[in-house]
């Protein structure tokens, strides 16, 4: 008995799940305009989550989070290629060189400090 009512609970979720409207949500073309999109989409779910989760603002969010998907994308893979570029800053450092250092020690700091100054 407790399986037919599992099962039958389970039925008007996967019902809602196929309903579910999809959204491209806003892009980010770069790492600075990933930051700008997290910060604004993070206050706009902050903003939301004051509030009553009705099912209107259940689909804000529902929609918000396709453009925070996307700006969390573009800023994991910039700072998977900061790791790495911090990584020859620590490389050159240990073999003492300076050209090294400064080229991509520059390139680590143009990038961090699109979000963190």
């Amino acid at each position: 008995m407790a399986l037919f009512t599992c099962a039958v609970l389970a039925l008007p979720l996967a019902s809602f799940a196929d309903d579910v409207e999809h959204f491209e949500g806003k892009e980010s073309a770069n790492l600075q305009e990933a930051v700008a999109n997290f910060s604004e989409y993070n206050k706009k779910l902050e903003k939301i989550l004051e509030g009553e989760l009705t099912p209107e603002a259940m689909n804000e969010v529902h929609q918000l989070t396709y453009t925070l998907e996307n700006a969390l994308g573009v800023i994991n893979k910039e700072f998977d290629q900061l790791a790495v570029t911090l990584e020859e800053v620590h490389l050159a450092s240990e073999s003492a060189d300076s050209q090294g250092v400064t080229n991509y020690g520059e390139s680590y700091l143009e990038t961090s400090r699109t979000v963190i100054d």
